[in-house]
């Protein structure tokens, strides 16, 4: 039998602009609370008390660019206040930075503080965070695909795998969205063929960590035959 403690979670976070608007708030609010790093060590903290692995949460989204100039700035700017907390916090928490998507239409400054993070990070061990920038399934396998191309050689489920972004990174045991939302909007297509699924009715700034454990404790509770 699998192991009830799921060794990789993902977590959607949804539900930012709609917890500021029931508050009478900018959505702008609703981003801040959501990205502040003391909410999200928290969540950290909970995880490594359940024995997860790999924290993955999706921060931006390839389709959030067309959110409007505006708010993508501010996004960013929460993004790298939250990288910076993150790197004066590191060797206290001990906790691996890992990011996941692409590179090449961030800030330079964003894509140094993720490029040392990564670095400084990468011996630490217990629990990775994977943080989802600027990635989008599509265009995860799009790019691995021209990467095919590119070596024109075959490839199987294993090697097509080592190209896309997760390489070296477990399949989701577990995703959890949060927000009321019920779909995927995108997220892994390739890795979460067995993954299985928690939705709360949750808005993710209030989404704290008796939340995380609520889902991880429903994920227990599930029988997984992989097909079988």
């Amino acid at each position: 039998m699998a192991s009830k403690t799921p060794k990789h979670v993902v977590i959607i976070p949804d539900g930012n602009r709609r917890w500021a608007r029931n508050k009478g708030l900018t959505s702008t609010a609703g981003h801040v609370r959501a990205g502040s790093y003391g909410n999200l060590s928290s969540l950290f903290k909970e995880a490594k008390k359940l024995g997860v692995r790999y924290l993955s949460l999706w921060g931006f989204s390839t389709e959030n660019w067309n959110s409007g100039k505006k708010e993508v700035d501010i996004i960013m700017r929460l993004i790298l206040k939250g990288l910076n907390e993150f790197d004066e916090n590191a060797d206290e928490n001990r906790v691996r930075f890992v990011h996941v998507g692409r590179k090449d239409r961030l800030l330079d400054k964003l894509v140094e503080r993720i490029e040392s993070l990564e670095e400084k990070t990468k011996g630490f061990e217990g629990l990775t965070c994977v943080l989802c920038l600027d990635y989008g399934g599509r265009d995860e396998i799009v790019r691995a695909v021209n990467k095919v191309l590119e070596k024109g050689e075959r490839v199987d489920e294993e090697s097509f795998a080592e190209l896309l972004d997760t390489k070296g990174i477990p399949d989701p045991d577990l995703i959890i969205r949060a927000g009321g939302e019920k779909r995927f909007s995108g997220f892994m297509p390739y890795q979460s063929i067995y993954s299985e699924l928690y939705f709360t009715d949750v808005y993710f700034p209030d989404f704290e960590a008796v939340e995380l454990r609520k889902a991880v404790g429903d994920f227990g509770k599930r029988e997984r035959r992989f097909g079988n």
